[in-house]
């Protein structure tokens, strides 16, 4: 496998920038958006790793597509909107490229909406997550093969969604976190959320936000949980410290990346539901990678890995059906209801807001003593059918 000769590639070819016009057409060059710097940089630099694996998985190795390479340019957008927005013009305008892929932020990710619809050309979100990007800041230009904060929630609240039960949530202030909690909230039907506990995406000291959380739940009769939805910096299982098993409080939360989780093995037997653990899907795209991944880093795929993998099953997979067509309108009428196969299965962009529909996994968590993190095993496969995952976007 020789993905470092690949992003060597990517970079020399991000500096040629003057490329002539005739030599760009023999190749589809991809702009890859994300934080490989900031406070999302662990996120970004997985999603690059999934997307070169996921490209030389599609094409065989080659990195070429009926007679044109692939070239991927990489662009830091270092967590700031302003910039990300910068560099998706530039990939689109000066690189001259036929597609993008990212941003690692929800917030760069909505800066850059508007950037694919001036330019008329493809914007493929991964890993950024917040609704509002598939929901009313959406256009036509825009797919996701990542997640929605919507899937997150509501594949959670199926996991925790039972009578008796009181839920407080805590979340960081801002798209992320409001979205999520939002959806979380939609999809409860039998469980009752009591409080809402929103704090600074930068917060280290959780003393005050885990009192109110306490306060919210500590007389409540039946089951009693705290909802964490985080991203990024700080630890917001120090809310343990509390002693919350005093007052019969659980935490439950979604998945996250390998680091993160070894804050989980504290907690054997929390309940929840994630997006993506190497461990979980049974398919011969998750054995490849997860083989390989091994065989390159001598450690599992990330979270953000398999995320970046399926951006790239997703554009092989257009444009194979339109024979290396990189055209805008093509490319848009083939990836609307498109299925394509990905490390957690079949993916398919929804014809209306070009989400994509994808499994998720309930979990428990596990304290095996030959992993640094908590293990999730696998309760059960929740299906898209299983999720009545909103149309947002009002277009």
């Amino acid at each position: 496998m020789q993905r470092r000769q690949f992003v060597a590639t990517a970079a020399l070819t991000a500096l040629a920038s003057n490329t002539p016009v005739w030599a760009q057409s023999r190749e589809i060059r991809v702009c890859h958006v994300h934080s490989m710097t900031g406070p999302l940089e662990a996120y970004g630099k997985q999603t690059q790793t999934g997307l070169m694996l996921g490209l030389n998985y599609a094409t065989g190795g080659t990195m070429t597509l009926d007679g044109k390479k692939i070239v991927v340019i990489e662009k830091d957008d270092q967590g700031k909107p302003d910039l990300g927005k910068s560099l998706l013009a530039s990939g689109y305008a000066d690189d001259k490229c036929d597609l993008a892929v990212g941003p690692t932020s929800s917030a760069v990710a909505l800066a850059m909406l508007p950037v694919a619809e001036e330019y008329k050309k493809i914007l493929i979100v991964e890993p950024a997550v917040a609704d509002s990007i598939t929901g009313d800041k959406w256009n036509k230009y825009i797919f996701r093969t990542a997640r929605n904060s919507s899937q997150d929630a509501i594949s959670n609240a199926v996991a925790l969604d039972k009578p008796n039960t009181y839920i407080a949530t805590l979340a960081q202030d801002y798209a992320f976190g409001r979205d999520g909690v939002k959806a979380f909230k939609a999809a409860l039907h039998q469980a009752k959320l009591v409080h809402e506990e929103y704090l600074p995406a930068n917060t280290t000291d959780f003393t005050a936000g885990a009192q109110r959380l306490i306060d919210s739940l500590k007389d409540k009769p039946g089951r009693k949980v705290i909802w964490i939805i985080w991203a990024g910096a700080g630890n917001p299982f120090k809310i343990a410290d509390l002693d919350l098993k005093r007052y019969g409080i659980e935490i439950s939360t979604g998945g996250n990346i390998l680091p993160a989780m070894v804050a989980y093995k504290k907690f054997p037997g929390m309940e929840g539901a994630t997006y993506y653990y190497y461990g979980l899907p049974k398919n011969p795209v998750n054995d490849w990678l997860v083989a390989e991944h091994y065989k390159e880093f001598k450690a599992p795929p990330d979270f953000f890995t398999c995320g970046g993998f399926a951006a790239a099953m997703a554009i092989v997979t257009a444009l194979k059906k339109t024979g290396g067509d990189t055209s805008t309108n093509k490319l848009i009428q083939t990836m609307e209801g498109m299925s394509f196969e990905t490390p957690k299965g079949k993916m398919t962009f929804r014809k209306e807001d070009h989400q994509a529909m994808q499994n998720m996994y309930e979990f428990r968590i596990k304290d095996d003593p030959a992993f640094a993190w908590g293990v999730p095993e696998l309760v059960r496969v929740i299906t898209p059918a299983e999720m009545d995952v909103p149309i947002l976007n009002h277009r």
